[in-house]
């Protein structure tokens, strides 16, 4: 019986065998058209004299970058460059992302509020921002930094340790195992560590945008959570703030997570845009040394690559996260 079952198994007849064989036709023929594709381009780019290849990567750079969290220098290889590029690219994402996420948080829980006047102001700036395209708020965001704010020695001072000015936002940081405090100089902060205006306008930017649709999404995950839960969490005398931490939120996640994980996406992915008012991120970086070597597929391979690296990574500790908050059937 054992023969003739597995037998019956690799049988044109057995909807298995036909599935794997259609499998291995789509997989094979993928394959054959990256493979024309490629050589294609490859010849293509030969018979025009382009030379291809990734050694340029090895070369030096040639050009300076305004601010990196590596040490770099312009006869640094290229890899470096890039480097420093894919840094800044996920300096920008993560802190983006958490910010976006408080704001977000903020946002849709005041869509809720018994106050008018709060639930009215979430309401009009999930509509203001989320309906102006990112590329605008960048640029405003630019010119506020460089055009609105005053110069570095009459910087705006928030509390006695934060400043901000066409220089940036300053604040203290941990520097040879001391709190370092900025001070006003005549054409620079002293002390300290200091956001670039370029750095801060992409980070407004992705977040007030980004923030305008998490805000939506923790709407509708609230929305999703039966009355009768708010009924139950009210009976038992909890006030508003311990019903929406301990009630609420923990239920309404299992609704908001997957949706959540296309908004993070879609900040990673909007930070390219960076390259409109000239922050030093991988795209930037890539197509300065595009024009360097005239490397191009090779330079939009890597921009590629790194973020598709970084949004794979991305779903899949969300993906894990969704899992570990997902409701387990006994």
């Amino acid at each position: 019986m054992r023969r003739r079952s597995a037998s019956r198994s690799w049988s044109w007849r057995s909807q298995a065998f036909r599935g794997l064989v259609w499998q291995v036709v789509a997989v094979l023929l993928v394959g054959l058209a990256a493979w024309y594709l490629g050589h294609n381009t490859l010849e293509n780019m030969r018979a025009r004299g382009i030379k291809s290849g990734f050694d340029f990567l090895f070369g030096p750079a040639g050009f300076d970058i305004g601010e990196s969290l590596v040490k770099y220098d312009a006869l640094d290889p290229v890899w470096k460059a890039f480097l420093v590029g894919l840094l800044n690219t996920l300096r920008v994402a993560i802190v983006g992302i958490v910010l976006a996420t408080l704001l977000g948080v903020a946002l849709g829980i005041g869509r809720f509020s018994k106050n008018a006047l709060l639930r009215g102001l979430c309401y009009a700036y999930t509509e203001t921002f989320r309906n102006i395209p990112i590329l605008l708020q960048l640029l405003f965001w630019y010119l506020v930094f460089t055009e609105i704010l005053p110069p570095v020695n009459e910087p705006v001072t928030l509390g006695t340790t934060f400043f901000l000015s066409k220089g940036g936002f300053s604040f203290p940081w941990w520097i040879d195992g001391v709190w370092s405090v900025p001070t006003p100089g005549a054409f620079s902060m002293d002390g300290g560590a200091t956001a670039t205006p370029e750095f801060m306008a992409v980070l407004l930017g992705l977040v007030f945008y980004t923030a305008a649709f998490i805000g939506e999404v923790v709407r509708a995950g609230i929305a999703a959570v039966p009355k009768g839960q708010v009924e139950a969490a009210s009976s038992l005398g909890l006030p508003r703030g311990l019903q929406v931490r301990k009630v609420i939120l923990p239920q309404a996640m299992r609704v908001i997570i997957p949706p959540l994980t296309n908004q993070y996406l879609n900040l990673t992915k909007n930070s390219s845009l960076a390259v409109a008012i000239g922050y030093p991120d991988v795209v930037s970086i890539a197509t300065t040394t595009l024009n360097n070597t005239g490397r191009a597929v090779e330079c939009i391979s890597i921009i590629m690559l790194v973020y598709l690296t970084t949004s794979l990574s991305t779903a899949a500790l969300m993906n894990w996260y969704n899992k570990r908050m997902a409701i387990r059937e006994r």
